[in-house]
């Protein structure tokens, strides 16, 4: 499993059952996060020759500031710090360490008001460093007023930008800027990463990721079934060396239905992918309109046709009765049906799909559905129905197609990436790759609760026709080489993504095209993926 992540109110419980249950003081814990904090600048910067703020708001995460200021300052540093919030409103622990930063001679300065917070900013024009310490997971609504403004001064400052925790003004859980949010070099962030932190589009908020030891067990959070994590190589595991007695029939079977008059080149890619990662055989089946186009293209797929010329000029009219009667002993012998990429998009294809996916599923086939297979799912959810929480079915929408399947809009789906992912997969019973920056994967709910992952790899290079269909034939490879839907939707995103970085590393993200990544697959393996 890769790196746990959680949510606020997850951490908070956990921050919860340390002090009450474990008997470690919340006081220490604080001490343990602002010297964490503390460390991670001197690793940056010479401590001893820096001059660094702290912008400083009343509560916990204030109280994180003022460890780490006194800190530094004994390392050292000139340090100021500015209180954005009366010295009333400070209580508890933080109000502990701000006496303790107060007694260590570190220089305070009024933030409190509009022309105390430019007069305290001017002063400490010359920071190198800039410490947010403003707000922590507990933000729940938008910044407004004197703390936008602090904000807004904070990311106005040259100097290096290190937020304590999160960056003030980024929703924790979603990673979504609740009106002004500071825009970080570095986050150094306590125990375990935070969803927004790694979640699109908070990871461009945090800058580097810094995680520090507080004195929280992972056991602990493991024992409450915790089930997020950020994918990282052990993903790719499964992947590892094959049988040396194997063979193609071994190595898995994929049937490709994809490819319509104009779309060829997504059944392609979509085969070529498939065999790049790993699939010992793979048939592309497309309309018989398509055959000119694919035939040998590529040399090493198999293909076979259904449809017949419509009389009326329309190339990829469908009778679903005659097609299916094509389709459905193509079924015999193969492991994994992938449907979508180039389909042709006429409702005549949505009754053959719904007989293709439930013959599929009964014969024990897994399946994934993408691009126009999905799009007919958005107009017809009854193509669903066959589908179980025990089959093997993954869905990989992008948000749009995602939006569209949950029937809200785009930008419904990017305020809130997990939720609508872990929705979708609750919908159809199926796991859901939900494309895009930080591609999110998620189970459908099971006795355990959700089970979601966030996938690291990957760069704008990536944004660009085709490689969806790359995925694909990545996913679909994977589940007929046997894996479970979860662990082959996982392991595809992070292979994809890690594909278009080694293509960015090689020859930069303009350019780049879905072949380039395709071909970039078995290098990948090879690279990341150590034998057993």
């Amino acid at each position: 499993m890769g790196q746990l992540i959680v949510s606020a109110a997850q951490m908070r419980a956990l921050d919860r059952e340390v002090i009450e249950e474990v008997g470690v003081p919340g006081v220490v814990l604080m001490d343990a996060a602002g010297r964490g904090v503390a460390e991670v600048i001197a690793s940056l910067v010479d401590a001893a020759r820096a001059h660094v703020v702290v912008y400083a708001g009343s509560g916990n995460n204030g109280g994180d500031g003022f460890v780490a200021a006194r800190h530094l300052a004994n390392r050292g540093a000139r340090v100021e710090v500015i209180a954005c919030a009366p010295e009333e409103k400070v209580s508890g622990d933080a109000r502990i360490h701000l006496e303790a930063c107060r007694r260590s001679q570190v220089t305070i300065l009024d933030g409190t008001t509009p022309e105390a917070l430019a007069q305290a900013g001017a002063h400490a024009a010359s920071a190198g460093v800039v410490v947010d310490a403003l707000f922590g997971t507990g933000l729940g609504r938008p910044v407004t007023g004197h703390l936008a403004s602090a904000i807004a001064q904070v990311n106005a400052h040259a100097g290096i930008k290190v937020a304590v925790d999160v960056p003030s003004g980024l929703d924790s859980d979603r990673g979504v800027p609740l009106g002004a949010c500071v825009k970080a070099d570095h986050t150094v962030t306590f125990a375990f990463a935070k969803r927004g932190l790694v979640g699109a589009p908070g990871f461009t908020y945090a800058g580097r990721l810094h995680l520090i030891d507080i004195g929280i067990p992972e056991r602990l959070a493991r024992a409450r079934d915790l089930s997020c994590e950020l994918l990282d190589d052990e993903v790719l595991a499964p992947l590892a060396d094959r049988d040396p007695l194997g063979h193609k029939g071994t190595h898995g079977h994929l049937l490709v239905l994809a490819g319509s008059t104009g779309k060829t080149g997504a059944a392609l890619l979509c085969g070529r992918a498939a065999l790049r990662a790993g699939a010992g055989l793979v048939t592309v089946v497309a309309p018989r309109s398509a055959r000119a186009a694919l035939d040998g293209r590529t040399p090493e797929l198999m293909t076979a046709w259904y449809g017949s010329p419509d009389p009326h000029g329309d190339q990829d009219a469908i009778d679903p009765e005659s097609a299916f009667a094509e389709l459905e002993p193509l079924l015999s012998g193969k492991r994994a049906l992938a449907c979508g990429p180039g389909l042709p998009t006429s409702p005549a294809m949505r009754p053959l799909l719904a007989k293709l996916i439930e013959a599929a599923l009964g014969r024990g086939l897994a399946l994934v559905l993408d691009a126009d297979a999905l799009n007919h799912l958005a107009a017809a959810p009854e193509l669903a129905r066959s589908i179980t929480p025990e089959a093997r079915v993954i869905l990989t929408p992008h948000p749009g197609e995602a939006g569209r399947l949950l029937g809200i809009a785009t930008s419904e789906v990017q305020g809130d990436r997990y939720r609508c992912a872990a929705e979708l997969a609750a919908r159809y019973r199926a796991v859901v790759a939900l494309k895009g920056a930080r591609t999110v994967v998620a189970a459908p709910p099971s006795g355990s609760g959700e089970r979601l992952a966030i996938c690291p790899t990957g760069n704008p290079g990536l944004g660009t026709g085709g490689t969806g269909d790359v995925l694909t034939g990545a996913v679909g490879a994977l589940l007929s080489r046997g894996l479970g839907a979860f662990e082959a939707a996982t392991a595809a995103v992070y292979l994809h993504g890690a594909a278009g970085d080694r293509v960015s590393a090689e020859r930069g993200e303009i350019g780049m095209v879905a072949g380039d990544v395709a071909e970039a697959l078995p290098f990948v393996i090879a690279e990341r993926v150590r034998p057993r």
